[in-house]
């Protein structure tokens, strides 16, 4: 069954060390799979899931839910696939990347420029007929951002890529919660705050671990360009102050006392260990532990605030 989902899209060439080189090896409908990074998009969704739970307080539209998480997704995997695409010639110097289909010359670059605007187009377009045009514009917004200022642009020139990253990473809890009340309104700016502060000491912390080869492929990360140290200030400064907005969901009404004590405690908790940082003996192993608890913190947040949403009138 495989042998018949492969895909021909190599052509004959010599292996070269350039990304653009394409290799003479079978391509499967795995091969796209991975393009899309589907660790992300599951991630992302997670978030806009909890948006669209947060707004319709209990009382879900399932078949808009539906439309919502495919065209979220689709602009999502759009956007990984065109970062690959962009991305191709710094993987080739990761070890972490050098493997990805794209960087390694197994599929043609051309094929995945055209998979990723196909995505986009599908994802957007989706959005827009199927869900509302606030939910499709908060998508063509995190689409750009992601796609041209950061992955483009800022990742490759400037210390505050990560930042400007953090602005696309945001959008899928608005995008879930505009689904449902096409409107800006205090929820929505809440949820973006969340992730907007998140992301940079998450990112971070693998950066932290990752330096050398973020050094050796020549991406101006924070750890690479002023240090360590001044890494961890920052991150705790990101920390600190996603502590009290993310009680806001509680000040304005959308959840439970319960999500107030579990957000306090997770998010102390991670500012302490963002302090440990400063007198670790193995960085490399703080770094780590550090970036696991960033991912569950903001899925168990998630999670914990989809538990205890009011139930709306």
């Amino acid at each position: 069954m495989e042998e018949q989902m492969r895909l021909d899209l190599t052509v004959d060439a010599p292996v070269e060390a350039s990304p653009d080189t394409v290799r003479q090896e079978p391509v499967t409908w795995r091969d796209f799979v991975q393009l899309a990074k589907p660790g992300i998009i599951f991630s992302n969704l997670i978030t806009a899931f909890g948006g669209f739970w947060l707004a319709s307080g209990w009382h879900i539209d399932w078949l808009q839910m539906l439309y919502t998480m495919v065209g979220t997704a689709l602009v999502i995997a759009s956007g990984c696939v065109l970062n690959n695409y962009l991305d191709r010639d710094m993987d080739t110097k990761m070890a972490r990347t050098r493997e990805r289909v794209l960087a390694s010359g197994k599929i043609a670059p051309s094929i995945v420029l055209a998979y990723g605007i196909v995505l986009g187009l599908i994802g957007v377009s989706g959005l827009a007929l199927l869900v509302n045009p606030v939910a499709a514009v908060l998508g063509l917004i995190g689409f750009f951002v992601y796609v041209w200022i950061y992955t483009a642009w800022f990742k490759r020139t400037s210390v505050w890529s990560t930042v400007v990253g953090s602005f696309s990473g945001a959008m899928p809890p608005m995008i879930g919660y505009c689904a449902v009340r096409p409107e800006i309104d205090h929820g929505a700016l809440i949820l973006f705050a969340i992730l907007f502060l998140w992301q940079p000491p998450h990112f971070w912390a693998l950066g932290i671990r990752r330096m050398e080869e973020y050094r050796a492929a020549g991406f101006p990360l924070l750890p690479v360009v002023k240090g360590s140290f001044t890494t961890k200030i920052s991150m705790i400064r990101y920390v600190v102050l996603l502590v009290p907005v993310s009680l806001l969901l509680y000040v304005y009404e959308y959840v439970n006392v319960f999500y107030f004590y579990a957000a306090t405690a997770m998010g102390l908790y991670w500012a302490f260990l963002c302090i440990k940082g400063f007198t670790a003996q193995d960085e490399q192993l703080w770094a780590k532990k550090t970036f696991i608890y960033s991912i569950n913190y903001i899925m168990v947040l998630f999670i914990v605030m989809i538990l205890t949403t009011k139930v709306s009138s």
